[in-house]
C-alpha cells in the first residue's frame, strides 16, 4: 500500500506525509475535528470501505521504546474489545503495558457514555491524573471511546481538563499511531473524532486477556435509535464484518485452544442486514460457526426486533451454541416501549419468548430493564414487574433512567421524582433477587460442566468458572484445571452463585460437524 492509498484509506493524514522542513511543529497542526451529533445521526450518506491490510507505518515503529502505557476501560464488552485493539497497536509501536498508572508514559481512558454515572467516573479519574501531569509534563493523557464522540464532553474537557493531550473516538482507533505522533509534537490538545462512520478495518492487532475466552466483534454500530440511547450517535450506523473474516478469526481462536467466544455487536442479530451482495444473516453465521471445533459460542447483545425464526431454529440445534440468551426488554409496558422507540410491544416480546422456549425448552433468559423513564406510571411499572414474573428471567441488569444529552428522551420532562425511581428499583431488584435464588435452587445436587477461568476473587484457594448458562461456580480443585471444562457437583445454591465439589475434567468431544 503506497502513501496515497493509505491517505485514501484514512490510515495517514496528508499533513503527516514527508514534511519538508525540520521544524515539524509548523506541519503537525493540531487536529481539531470535534464530534457532531447532528452529523452522527445521518445515515446512508457515507460509503463504508473495507480494509484488510492494516499495518503500522514504519516511521512510527519504535515510538514506544522504553515507554509504558496504562489503559483503564469503562463500559461494555465492546469497549473491552476496543481496549484489546488499542493495546495491540501500542505494543506494535514498542510500548510495554503497566498496571501502575504512575509508571505510564501514556495513559488512556477508554470511556462509556451510556449513563451519566459512567461519565462522572471518567471526569473524576481525569482529576486524579492532573498531579501526574504536573510531576511529569511528558506523560500523554488521552480520552477515547464513546464519551469522545459527544460534543458536550469534548467541550467540557477543553474548558476544564487541560491535562488531557489527546481525544479520539470509536471510529478511528486505527489512527492511534498518527494521533500519538501529533500529541508528542504539538503543544495543543489533539482532537481527532469522526462523526462519519468508520470503515471496517481488518487485521488490527489485539492483546487478548488470557487464552480461555475471547471477544469476537461481528459488527459495529446501531440503527435502532431508541430515544434514551446515545450509542447510535457514538458508534455510528450498523456495519457488518464479512462472514469469511469472522469465521477465520474463530477458527484461529479454536486452533489456539480457546474454549469460549462471545460474538459482539451493539445489536448482533441485525448482522448482515447491510449486505447488498449476499443474503447472509446472523442465523447463517451461527450455523457456520457451530461447525467449528470450539466448545462454547455466546453472543451479546440482541434486540427483540431482529430475533427472527431462522435464528431460533439454528440456536435450537445446540452443540456449541449455548442455551443462554440475553434479550433486553427495557420495560413491560407497551406504552413506555413506544415512547422508548423500541418498536415492539409487550405482546410481541412475550410471543418471541414463547417461540424461543418452545424451540429451546431449557433456555436461560436474562434481560435489561430501565425504571423511572419519563411519564412511567405506577401501573406501567407494575406491567414490568408482571412481565418479569411471566417470563421467569434468571437475572436482570436494572437501571434508573439517566438522560443522555443529544437523545430525544433528554428533551422529555423527567417527571418521575428520584425517590420514586429508587423505590421502584428497590422493588424490582427484590423480585430479581428472589427469582434468581429460585432459579438456582434446582442446581443443588446436580453435576454441571464448568469452564474454569482462574482463582475466585474472594479466595485464592478456590477456583471459579461459568456453566453454559453463565452461572458462576466456586469449588476447590487442582490449578491444572484452569482453562479446562470440568464436571462439578453442586453442594450449595446461593442467589448469585453456586458452590460445588470437583469431579474431574470433561473428556474432549468433537463439536457438531
Amino acid at each position: 500500500m503506497n502513501e496515497e492509498q493509505r491517505q485514501g484509506a484514512g490510515l495517514l493524514k496528508p499533513d503527516l506525509v514527508n514534511p519538508p522542513e525540520k521544524d515539524y511543529s509548523r506541519y503537525f497542526q493540531t487536529v481539531y475535528t470535534p464530534p457532531s451529533l447532528k452529523d452522527a445521526k445521518k445515515r446512508g450518506k457515507e460509503e463504508i470501505a473495507y480494509h484488510d491490510d492494516f499495518e503500522i507505518d514504519e516511521r512510527f515503529r519504535g515510538m514506544g521504546t522504553n515507554r509504558k502505557f496504562f489503559i483503564r476501560t469503562f463500559g461494555c464488552q465492546m469497549n473491552e474489545h476496543d481496549t484489546e485493539v488499542i493495546a495491540g497497536i501500542l505494543i506494535g509501536l514498542g510500548y510495554e503495558p503497566t498496571d501502575i498508572v504512575a509508571e505510564a508514559n501514556v495513559i488512556l481512558l477508554n470511556t462509556c457514555a451510556i449513563r451519566e454515572n459512567a461519565e462522572n467516573k471518567v471526569f473524576g479519574e481525569l482529576g486524579h491524573y492532573k498531579p501526574l501531569k504536573q510531576k511529569n509534563p511528558d506523560v500523554l493523557i488521552g480520552v477515547c471511546g464513546c464519551m469522545s464522540q459527544e460534543e458536550s464532553v469534548v467541550n467540557k474537557i477543553l474548558k476544564t481538563y487541560d491535562q488531557v493531550d489527546m481525544i479520539f473516538g470509536t471510529h478511528n482507533i486505527h489512527r492511534l499511531p498518527n494521533i500519538l505522533h501529533e500529541a508528542y509534537l504539538s503543544k495543543e490538545m489533539v482532537i481527532d473524532v469522526w462523526s462519519k462512520e468508520g470503515d471496517i478495518i481488518e487485521n488490527l492487532p489485539k492483546v487478548r486477556h488470557g487464552n480461555i475466552k475471547a471477544w469476537v466483534n461481528i459488527m459495529y454500530g446501531c440503527d435502532k435509535f431508541c430515544t434514551y440511547c446515545i450509542v447510535p450517535y457514538t458508534r455510528g450506523k450498523e456495519r457488518s464484518r464479512r462472514p469469511q473474516d469472522i469465521i477465520q478469526e474463530v477458527r484461529q481462536l479454536a486452533s489456539q485452544g480457546y474454549k469460549e467466544i462471545t460474538l459482539l455487536g451493539q445489536n448482533v442479530n441485525a448482522y448482515g442486514k447491510d449486505f447488498d451482495d449476499i443474503g447472509y444473516r446472523f442465523g447463517d453465521l451461527m450455523e457456520d460457526l457451530r461447525k467449528i471445533d470450539i466448545p462454547r459460542i455466546r453472543f451479546t447483545t440482541s434486540h427483540p426486533r431482529d430475533f427472527d425464526d431462522h435464528l431460533i431454529e439454528v440456536l435450537a440445534k445446540g452443540g456449541n451454541l449455548v442455551d443462554h440468551i440475553h434479550l433486553p426488554v427495557q420495560s413491560g409496558s407497551s406504552d413506555i416501549l413506544k415512547i422508548m422507540a423500541r418498536k415492539y410491544t409487550r405482546e410481541h416480546y412475550l410471543e418471541l419468548v414463547r417461540k424461543i422456549k418452545e424451540a429451546i425448552p431449557n433456555v436461560t433468559l436474562t434481560t435489561d430493564i430501565i425504571v423511572g423513564f419519563p411519564n412511567e406510571t405506577d401501573e406501567q411499572f407494575e406491567e414490568t414487574m408482571s412481565l418479569y414474573r411471566e417470563v421467569g428471567f434468571d437475572i436482570a441488569y436494572t437501571y434508573i433512567y439517566s438522560p443522555r444529552e443529544g437523545t430525544p428522551a433528554a428533551k422529555m420532562i423527567d417527571n418521575i421524582p428520584m425517590e420514586v425511581k429508587k423505590e421502584r428499583l428497590q422493588r424490582l431488584n427484590k423480585l430479581v433477587n428472589d427469582l434468581s435464588a429460585e432459579a438456582m435452587k434446582p442446581y443443588k445436587g446436580k453435576i454441571v460442566e464448568v469452564l474454569v477461568e482462574g482463582e475466585s476473587k474472594r479466595n485464592p484457594e478456590v477456583l471459579a468458572g461459568y456453566t453454559e448458562k453463565n452461572k458462576l461456580v466456586n469449588f476447590k480443585a487442582p490449578r491444572s484445571a484452569i482453562g479446562k471444562i470440568v464436571k462439578v457437583k453442586i453442594t450449595e445454591a446461593k442467589t448469585w452463585s453456586l458452590d460445588g465439589e470437583f469431579i474431574g475434567v470433561v473428556e474432549k468431544e468433537k463439536v457438531m460437524s
